[in-house]
This record gives structure tokens, sequence and C-alpha cells, in this order.
């Protein structure tokens, strides 16, 4: 049995067939309230850092039983891109677990998920365990205290899938920023990725003294400033992926200075809260891919992944296929450039052909200004 998809009170008028998943998962809890069971998923990270969410599923033998496992496996789609991890230990029901086993495996339906959480990730199998409710482990999320030093000679930049940016910034003022058009995804050898980075660091070097530290941001998965998944290296052949891992340990070694890397969405929540002077910051980062990140209370980033792009947000069947996971209804779809590039004909603007996307944008923004003044 499939999950109820209930249409948006508000219908998007470029997209009649968009379900929200918010509106599906409240449906299901408001039909499984009165005779649920616990659920409890646990996600086991690198460095032992542990997270858990509960919820409440039809039990085993009801009528509507296997309609958990729609609602279940969505949810676990989006742990483990919000989240992360390499063990998914699913607490109440062997059933849900095997079918999770299934779904999530090297030839399961989500064996793009298998692979990238377990391989690319963190570089160990993933798999799932069941287990009841009391066996899932506690939840243990420290956060790391990163930036909110802006003395001294800096370089903070940004790599994005159409440009990349660098600063060079003097006791929090910048004195110097350039944007580079670029096509990461097109190019297939790691030395060009290198060379690019390092141009914009020595040309934001060039304009002070010295450097003392080193601050980036970039779309993708970034664990202990190694990028495990990122769609900017999609064209760099696996066997030559360990270059592109490392690619920022080099470059700190070669610069000589500290240097973190973290994802884009974790670098727009820390500016939030460096900006409000404020934690509990949630920051979302909408460019040619989508992230989020968060800064709790203590003003600690959490260390999740936040690589939203491939999150479901739209149930619907007739959802588009995300172009790299080839899921249906990732948030990329809808929270990128890729959802202007998706509508714009419907909202009656042509995107030009055979160009970069930075062009493309250019000109949808060119064009919608000529189609709001007609409007």
């Amino acid at each position: 049995m499939s999950l109820q998809l209930p249409s948006p009170r508000v219908q998007p008028p470029l997209d009649e067939n968009f379900r929200p998943a918010i509106l599906a998962n409240q449906n299901f809890q408001r039909e499984v309230k009165s005779i649920g069971v616990r659920l409890v998923l646990g996600l086991e990270r690198s460095g032992g850092e542990f997270s858990r969410f509960e919820t409440v599923v039809y039990p085993e033998g009801h009528a509507d039983f296997e309609s958990n496992f729609q609602y279940v496996e969505r949810i676990v789609k989006f742990l483990l891109w919000q989240r992360g991890g390499h063990t998914l230990y699913v607490g109440g029901s062997n059933k849900i677990a095997e079918y999770l086993q299934k779904v999530y495996s090297a030839n399961g339906a989500k064996n793009f998920d298998y692979k990238f959480m377990g391989e690319q990730v963190y570089e160990k199998e993933f798999s799932v365990v069941a287990c009841k409710v009391d066996e899932v482990p506690a939840s243990r999320e420290t956060g790391k205290l990163l930036g909110r030093n802006l003395q001294g000679h800096r370089i903070g930049f940004d790599l994005g899938a159409s440009d990349r940016k660098v600063s060079a910034v003097v006791d929090g003022t910048a004195i110097y920023s350039e944007e580079v058009v670029w096509e990461p995804r097109k190019h297939n050898d790691p030395e060009y990725h290198y060379r690019e980075v390092m141009t914009a660091l020595k040309t934001a070097a060039s304009k002070m003294p010295r450097v003392d530290a080193i601050g980036g941001s970039s779309a993708g998965i970034y664990i202990d400033n190694r990028p495990m998944v990122a769609s900017l290296f999609r064209g760099i052949p696996q066997d030559q992926f360990s270059e592109i891992k490392n690619m920022f340990l080099r470059i700190r070694e070669e610069m000589n200075v500290p240097l973190e890397v973290i994802n884009d969405g974790d670098v727009t929540a820390l500016a939030g809260s460096m900006s409000i002077e404020d934690n509990g910051i949630l920051g979302i980062a909408l460019g040619s891919s989508e992230a989020a990140g968060y800064v709790n209370t203590e003003g600690h980033i959490m260390g999740w992944l936040n690589e939203l792009a491939f999150a479901p947000i739209d149930y619907s069947p007739n959802a588009p296929d995300e172009e790299w996971s080839g899921d249906k209804g990732c948030g990329a779809s809808y929270f990128s450039q890729q959802c202007v590039f998706r509508l714009a004909p419907k909202a009656g603007i042509e995107i030009p052909t055979d160009v970069t996307d930075a062009e493309k944008l250019k000109s949808c923004r060119k064009n919608w200004k000529l189609v709001m003044k007609e409007l």
C-alpha cells in the first residue's frame, strides 16, 4: 500500500504535480496515531557520533503495514543526507529493517546512497542493523567550535559549480575580492582543480603582506578537510579521486597556514550566527546546488553532512529525477539553479543551449525581468 499524497493548499503554478513530503508524513502520522508502535532509527557516523530519530508506524499484522515501507525509507533517505552515517540501526521492526537492507544494498533501489555513504563518505561498507527499540544506541552529537575570529590577514574562498570566489580580508574588512567563471564538473584532471584553487588563493595572498589563515566553503561533503562526495568533482575518475580527497591537505601544507574547508550550508549558518551574535541558527545556501547548516545553541557546527541536494522533499511519482543520484523529488531539483532551468520554459523563458550554467542563469535573470515588465 502506498502513502497518501495530499495536494498543497496553494498549488505551485509551474509545478502542478508537487506533493510535499511534509504533508504526506503528517497525514501518515494522523492515520497511525491511535494504533501506532514506536520505531527508532539510529545513524552512526565517524568518531563515534550518533543521531537518533523516533517515529510511530503501523504494527506488524495490520492491513496497512506495508505503507510503513515508503514512509520510513523516505525518512531514512532524508536523515542520511542531513546527518550522515555508515550504519543504520532500525529499532522496533525486523520486517522494516529487512526491507531497508534490501533497498539500501549494492543491488537495491538506493544503491547510489549505499555506495556513497559507505565507500565514498565513510570509507567502509554501509550496513543496516535490526534491533529492539531499547537497543538503539544513545544520541552522541558533540559538534565542533569553529571560526568566529576575524583578526589578522585571512583568505576566504567559495567553490561553486558555475564560479569560484575568493577574498582577501584584513581584520574583518575585505580589501580584495574576485569571482571567476569556471566549469569544474567538465574537468577530469585533479590537477586542474588544484591549479584553479591555488591560483585563487595566491591571487588573494598577493594583496596582503602575509596570510594567517584560510577558510573555504563548497557544495559537497567534507570530513576533516577532505571532500568525500561533491558534484564539483563528478568528472574525476574513481581511481584518481584520492588526489581530490587530499587536495586541501596538500594546499594547507604548501600555503603553510591553518586551513579549514566545510560545507557551504555550515558556512552560511556560521556567518549568520556571527552576524547577529546569536546561536541556534539555521543556514541555507541555494546556488548551483542546495545545502543547509546548523549552529547549535552552544555555537557548535554539528558535523552533519547537510547535503540536502539529495534529500527528498516531493513524494509525487511524477517528480523530476535528480540528475546524479537518479532519485525523484530531491532538494536540488527545487532549491537551486537546477530548478530555475527546469521551470523557466513553463514561465515562457527560453534558455540558451551550449553555454555555461552561469550564462544560462544570467539569461534567465534578464528574461525574467522582461516577463515581469509585460505582466
